[in-house]
């Protein structure tokens, strides 16, 4: 397996697929998976020609599972740590969810001097926490409902939890099997620790600040029916935030849209990133 070991000694795997000297673009996952939710991302690119990277975050996937550090900060240094060991440059950052948040701290901490263009995708960014200056955010409570249930059986909680991720709860909708199982395969492939701790992280993080820092061109992209990051609080405030940014709503799409939509959402980032 492809691995850095980052400053902190921590293993982190990563997979770097397609032609080297084709364009990078760098995936960064939701929470609780891994660089496997990318599948559908990593073919596409990869046999149009781009290389294609994508790393499973600290205590997920394959990566290692350390106690302590497993907070937003040493993400994005874990993240930088992969660009810069693998000397990219002119690269496309695209994140989901937590992901997103990633990217968006990635560029507060270190800039924008190996990015060419910003991809969010039903990201957390800037505040998921409902709070008096935030009011459209989701009440702690519910948070402390997640935090409960991986501490108490993940395995049923995560299986549950891709009913509204994927928009299998809906009126009419063609639950996907596969996609569930996939789901939970990823979230236990992860370390309990590693994944109850990042819960605040997706959650109470301001990535305001993060945002402004963006001076690439950047793609929002949220569906309209995200019952897992409401696009209220995230997408419609993101893209004012944003410098130069252009957003697409996928009307009643879910928190999943890479996966269910993934032809969808192929055809508009590669459309974005060859503009």
């Amino acid at each position: 397996m492809s691995t850095i070991k980052t400053k902190d000694d921590t293993n982190i795997f990563f997979k770097d697929w397609g032609p080297r000297d084709g364009q990078a673009i760098v995936f960064a996952h939701g929470w609780p998976l891994s660089s496997d939710a990318w599948d559908a991302q990593l073919l596409y690119f990869g046999q149009a020609g781009f290389r294609v990277i994508a790393h499973d975050r600290r205590g997920h996937g394959r990566s290692d599972q350390p106690w302590d550090g497993n907070n937003m900060d040493q993400y994005a240094d874990d993240l930088a740590e992969v660009l810069e060991k693998l000397d990219l440059k002119n690269a496309v950052l695209i994140g989901h969810s937590t992901g997103g948040g990633e990217i968006a701290h990635y560029i507060g901490r270190h800039g924008t001097k190996r990015v060419s263009k910003v991809v969010l995708v039903g990201a957390v960014p800037p505040l998921m926490l409902k709070t008096d200056d935030n009011p459209e955010g989701t009440p702690g409570e519910a948070f402390d409902d997640i935090r409960a249930g991986v501490a108490s059986n993940r395995s049923q909680f995560y299986y549950d939890l891709t009913l509204p991720f994927y928009g299998f709860n809906r009126d009419g909708a063609k639950i996907d099997d596969g996609f569930r199982q996939s789901f939970r395969l990823q979230g236990l492939a992860g370390g309990i620790k590693g994944q109850y701790d990042c819960i605040g992280e997706f959650s109470e993080v301001d990535y305001t600040a993060d945002l402004r820092a963006i001076d690439k061109p950047t793609l929002i992209i949220h569906g309209s029916d995200d019952q897992i990051v409401p696009i209220a609080a995230s997408a419609l405030k993101a893209a004012k935030i944003v410098k130069n940014s252009e957003l697409k709503i996928y009307e009643g799409g879910s928190h999943g849209l890479a996966q269910v939509q993934a032809e969808r959402f192929n055809a508009d980032v590669h459309a974005f990133i060859t503009a």
